[in-house]
């Protein structure tokens, strides 16, 4: 059995984590106190833990969005940002992620008057500063910036160009994000229309809540780099009769066109196990896909999501996913090495993570 004291010692890769999911909750309680933020669910760190992990296991997307207004809440200035971006960085470190794509919704953080570019600069310091004290304690990690613009809103082109705007500085790419039902991808068609121009890279969340279509739309009409969970993939996948997601291999099995499309295209999926099961996008753990679309060859990559309310790590995530399926470390580094593949930072930077980092640090735990 491999432990989760095992896994901290993995080198890995985090591609999907939302910087507003992932506070210290004793954070939000002192952020909270700052700014005279006076609406939180509870008093004390351990409680306040406790209550964005039940509240966050409500099996809907739309309700397990809801606790980010206190996340969000308590992020309205330069200090705090850079405080939870640091804060970020360190925890990531500290769980043996050596590469991490943190994205954030800057749109979300003007309440109190700052730009759009404030914002950006704000957490960029925060990785900065993170990153280097990871150097000084011997576990080096490289975190690059996602940029989300919220689906249900308007400003996604001015987004993207801000993602562009700092590509130079930290900003790698741009996302959408949000409840899925009601909000295609397709609205935001400008948006991905002029990050294509500029080539640069984008993510999409799609296939969490809303299934194929917004897979479909993600792929073929906006020209996603990656998919944001796209889990509902298995939607367009037909088992032999009797097969179950724990099996070891699927003979037999069909895809259809939207799934053959996306394997064939090598469009990585950023699957994020405790996640889904929380939003609802699959009944259980032991209901989830990840197994049968490894096993298929699809580009699965593990990730955390929201870390403070699904109340995880890549540690943690790893762990289950070895309870679950029995995976051991030769997969965890196939996986490991898809999502460094998968990365938005140059090709020769991804190599040297795989060549000198990845890969020798798996070996070492393989003995």
């Amino acid at each position: 059995m491999i432990s989760i004291e095992q896994c901290r010692l993995a080198p890995k890769v985090l591609l999907h984590d939302h910087l507003d999911g992932g506070l210290r909750p004793a954070t939000v309680l002192d952020l909270a106190r700052e700014t005279g933020y006076d609406r939180l669910p509870a008093e004390t760190a351990d409680d306040l833990a406790q209550w964005f992990a039940t509240a966050a296991d409500s099996g809907s997307l739309e309700t397990y969005l809801e606790t980010f207004a206190h996340t969000v809440a308590v992020m309205q200035t330069e200090a705090a940002l850079e405080r939870v971006a640091r804060e970020c960085v360190e925890d990531l470190s500290n769980d043996g992620v050596v590469y991490a794509e943190v994205r954030f919704a800057p749109e979300l953080h003007l309440e109190k008057g700052l730009t759009l570019e404030a914002v950006v600069e704000s957490v960029l310091r925060g990785f900065a500063a993170g990153e280097a004290q990871a150097r000084e304690q011997g576990r080096p990690i490289v975190v690059r910036c996602l940029v989300t613009a919220m689906r249900h809103a308007a400003r996604s082109r001015e987004i993207a160009e801000l993602a562009v705007a700092f590509r130079d500085r930290g900003v790698v790419g741009f996302d959408i994000a949000g409840a899925e039902a009601g909000n295609p991808p397709s609205r935001h068609l400008d948006a991905f229309e002029y990050m294509r121009g500029q080539c640069a890279h984008f993510t999409i969340h799609a296939g969490e809540a809303f299934g194929l279509p917004s897979i479909h739309e993600a792929v073929a009409f906006c020209g996603t780099d990656r998919l944001g969970h796209g889990v509902r993939v298995i939607d367009d996948i037909e088992l032999p009769p009797g097969a179950t997601p724990a099996d070891a291999s699927f003979p037999g099995a069909e895809l259809g066109e939207i799934a053959n499309y996306v394997r064939d295209k090598r469009i990585p999926l950023e699957l994020c196990p405790s996640s889904n099961v929380q939003t609802g996008a699959v009944a259980s753990l032991a209901d989830h896909p990840f197994n049968i679309l490894a096993k298929l060859r699809f580009r699965v990559t593990v990730n955390t999501d929201n870390r403070l309310m699904s109340n995880t790590t890549m540690s943690r995530e790893f762990t289950v996913l070895h309870q679950q399926f029995g995976y051991g470390w030769a997969d965890f580094e196939r996986f490991t090495v898809n999502a460094m593949k998968s990365a938005f930072i140059p090709f020769p930077e991804r190599l040297r993570l795989i060549d000198d980092v990845i890969k020798p640090g798996f070996a070492v735990l393989m003995g």
